[in-house]
């Protein structure tokens, strides 16, 4: 990335505030000539982390964390420093200027040497005997639709992409740059999207910028490679299905969006216009302003698993903000949108989108359906929502939303509202209206023991299905911590531990800066075998129960056996579990 002019950036440190922008995450409160509140960088309760209005910085004396804005964004965003001075500048309406041989010159460069490989994926696929072509096949998807798409492969060679840049004399430096390639550590270069079906990812220009490969083989990982940063792929801004759904956006007033680029498709080839792609990453406070710009309404449309409502919730703590209008479509249990629609067809995908629910209330009825019958059980889950309504911008939505979060939990809106103002404080909503002491139970002990193993030995991300890790953890910061960070790491094996933590979004960072101060004594690798075995018996223990209230009501023989048969199946899983290590593994006390 080339080098910003001095003078701009001076510009955009003396037009960006430095207690406005510290203030979006933290709540400050003045003391004297200064701002003070909780840090974000490490877990405290008295207020330590001071702002300087006059300066221009920042510092913690808890935790002696300390910076101008730029060295705030990169923290918290975990953004490079020239990404964190664009990121302010467009904040502050700055333009950067482009010189022809700099960046702007550069970019045109990657731009055409994309469109090389972008045709030469697709002219690959088109070859007899290509393994793309069979593995798009197997999934419903006809050459028709591989040319609609612009689908290419990229064969499984280390120097495939290396030979075309070559011919066309274009150095494997700039294929490096590009994110095309990778270096060797002998020297010379390699195909970083070999042997994968590659997507292109193209901006509102039409221009590719980068590309999204799909592994074929299943010992392949990780099963999607991106482009990765590079001058002109920026991925918490790009979203693919540009620029062809710009125009359905505008004509329906809506955007759909979806977190594969197979997802994506499905819903273009049911008929759903508008569908929009994110590309590697959960939605960004940059996506949320670029959708802003084009429409008022957004319908999210996720896996209907434990991930999908955990990058439901995620996605409205960006989107709300902006003031945007969030539906949430609901799926069927264990499906995605590429299955429904190969299962039920283009009526059943569409009829999905058509029926989408307020986010919000699909929210507030998941929360609810975890138990409301004690003052603890209504207050947390009032506490777990409350955030979300605080970034609601409207006062007569929040106040609505407050009223409807009463209803579900059943108590009365003032103590909603209450919990609501605490969070948009920064404090714990939990703490707006006192019932009592609470004591953590045996599931909330083993997650935070799970989240404490990943911080003290991060490799062992590498080790466990994130997948069934997902499944197996229920909502809640820990785990949001334990899965964002082994996404971190294994995106980043190498990473230090600082970095790691700054790749965290900022609710996980702060509990992992907790986390890694506690005082307690060192925990053995072991233990995060363990606590997984324990975590997969609950979840078997609470499969079972659930069949066994389905069959208490069901009267079908053909369903009732099908339902014997599941919890036989269950039964027999978990005493392969057992067998398979013959200790005994319960809750920590």
């Amino acid at each position: 990335m080339s080098r910003i002019p001095d003078e701009i950036i001076q510009q955009v440190r003396d037009r960006i505030d430095v207690v406005e922008l510290v203030g979006r995450s933290v709540a400050l409160k003045r003391a004297g000539r200064s701002y003070k509140g909780l840090c974000p960088f490490h877990h405290e309760k008295t207020p330590s982390f001071h702002v300087n209005p006059d300066r221009g910085t920042f510092y913690c004396f808890g935790c002696h964390e300390g910076g101008d804005i730029f060295h705030f964004v990169q923290k918290t965003e975990g953004l490079g420093f020239l990404e964190a001075v664009r990121s302010l500048a467009r904040d502050g309406g700055i333009v950067i200027p482009e010189s022809s041989g700099g960046e702007s010159g550069l970019a045109e460069r990657i731009y055409k040497t994309n469109d090389l490989l972008q045709a030469r994926y697709r002219e690959e696929l088109l070859r007899d005997g290509c393994a793309g072509a069979a593995y798009l096949a197997s999934r419903g998807l006809s050459r028709e639709e591989w040319e609609r798409f612009e689908i290419g492969f990229a064969p499984d060679r280390w120097d495939f992409a290396v030979g075309v840049l070559r011919g066309a004399r274009i150095a494997p430096e700039l294929g490096e740059t590009a994110g095309i390639l990778s270096p060797r550590g002998s020297g010379g270069h390699f195909d970083r999207l070999r042997g994968r079906v590659t997507f292109p990812i193209r901006d509102a220009r039409g221009r590719v910028l980068g590309f999204g490969g799909r592994a074929l083989a299943k010992e392949q990982e990780p099963k999607y490679l991106n482009t990765p940063e590079t001058p002109v792929f920026h991925k918490r801004e790009l979203l693919y299905g540009l620029p062809r759904a710009l125009d359905p956006i505008r004509r329906t007033g809506r955007a759909v969006i979806v977190e594969g680029y197979f997802d994506q498709i499905a819903l273009c080839r049911a008929g759903v216009e508008g569908a929009l792609a994110t590309c590697g990453t959960s939605l960004s406070a940059e996506h949320a302003r670029a959708l802003l710009r084009r429409t008022r309404t957004v319908v999210l449309l996720f896996d209907a698993d434990g991930a999908g409502e955990r990058a439901l919730e995620r996605a409205l703590e960006v989107l709300l903000p902006e003031g945007l209008r969030v539906l949430a479509a609901r799926l069927p249990a264990g499906d995605d949108p590429d299955s429904l629609l190969a299962r039920e067809g283009p009526e059943a995908l569409r009829r999905c989108v058509e029926t989408a629910a307020p986010a919000l209330d699909v929210a507030i009825e998941r929360v609810a359906r975890a138990g409301t019958e004690t003052p603890w059980q209504k207050a947390d889950v009032v506490a777990e929502l409350a955030p979300l309504l605080s970034r609601i911008p409207s006062a007569l939505e929040r106040g609505e939303y407050c009223a409807r979060l009463a209803m579900a939990v059943g108590t009365e809106a003032r103590h909603v509202e209450a919990a609501v103002r605490a969070a948009e404080r920064g404090e714990d909503a939990r703490d707006a209206v006192p019932i009592g002491v609470r004591r953590s139970g045996p599931e909330e002990r083993n997650l935070r023991q799970l989240a404490r193993c990943l911080v003290e030995h991060p490799l062992l991300a590498l080790r466990v299905d994130r997948d069934e890790l997902s499944e197996l953890l229920p909502r809640g910061a820990h785990a949001e911590l334990i899965l964002t960070f082994v996404d971190a790491v294994r995106e980043r094996p190498a990473a230090s531990a600082p970095e790691l933590a700054a790749a965290l979004p900022e609710p996980s960072r702060k509990l992992y800066y907790a986390l890694s101060a506690e005082s307690e004594l060192p925990i053995e690798e072991r233990t995060f075998d363990d606590t997984l075995r324990w975590l997969r018996d609950q979840q078997h223990k609470r499969a079972r129960r659930e069949i066994t209230r389905q069959m208490r009501v069901q009267r079908d023989p053909d369903e009732m056996h099908r339902l014997f048969q599941e919890k036989q199946r269950l039964q027999e899983q978990q005493a392969k579990d057992v067998k398979a290590d013959h200790t005994t593994v319960g809750p920590p006390a």
